[in-house]
Formats: structure tokens, sequence, C-alpha cells
């Protein structure tokens, strides 16, 4: 049984930075693509950015430039650095998991707040 593990997260002021970590606990054993998504209240998840096996990343308009995904495939886990945040990046967000196209997995989710 695979599980996501995210940590990081928090409050911070307009401008500032903030990093999020997903770690994927058990054995995997096909090809999987990670990433994170992100919820606001009235609003519909949506994809922030992923990544490949072999960091091939992908990444909302919203947030290109400012953010960065990384990816440690020994260890299973993913980073996200949160650069230049605005209020509107605030939203709670989800470590993703895409198991070879059959399974998705989803983190528990941490809340981001950006103040004006």
């Amino acid at each position: 049984q695979v599980q996501l593990v995210e940590s990081g997260g928090g409050l911070v002021q307009a401008g500032g930075s903030l990093r999020l970590s997903c770690a994927a606990l058990g054995s995997i054993f096909s090809d999987y693509v990670m990433g994170w998504y992100r919820q606001s209240p009235g609003k519909q998840r949506e994809m922030v950015t992923t990544i490949t096996s072999s960091s091939s990343t992908n990444y909302a308009d919203s947030v290109k430039g400012r953010f960065i995904i990384s990816r440690d495939n020994a260890k299973k886990t993913i980073n996200l650095e949160m650069n230049s945040l605005k209020p509107e990046d605030t939203a709670v967000y989800y470590c993703y998991l895409n198991l070879a196209g059959i399974r998705v997995l989803w983190g528990q989710g941490t809340q981001v707040t950006v103040s004006p």
C-alpha cells in the first residue's frame, strides 16, 4: 500500500516563499508521475505542477516562473519551491501520484495561506 506524506506549507506574506515536500511510502514497481494540485474554497481542484521519473515537468500558467518542482527517484520524494507567492496562491495543496496511468493517489493536503 503506497501512502503520500506531505510536509511544509503555512502562512507567508505576499512576495514570500514556501517549500512543500511529499514522500511516497511503500514499494512502487511501476513508472509514476508525481506532482501537486491545489484547491481553494468554492473552486475545483486544479493542477499546479507535475514531474515524471525523467524529470520532465509541467506547470500551470499561473505558477510558471515562480514555482519549481524537483524529484528524487531514489527517495521517492518531490519538493515544490514556491516563490513570489501571491494571495491567489492560497489553497490546500495536495500531493499527487499517478501510478502508470492506472491508479491515482492523493496526500492528505497541506494549507498554504498568503496574506496581502
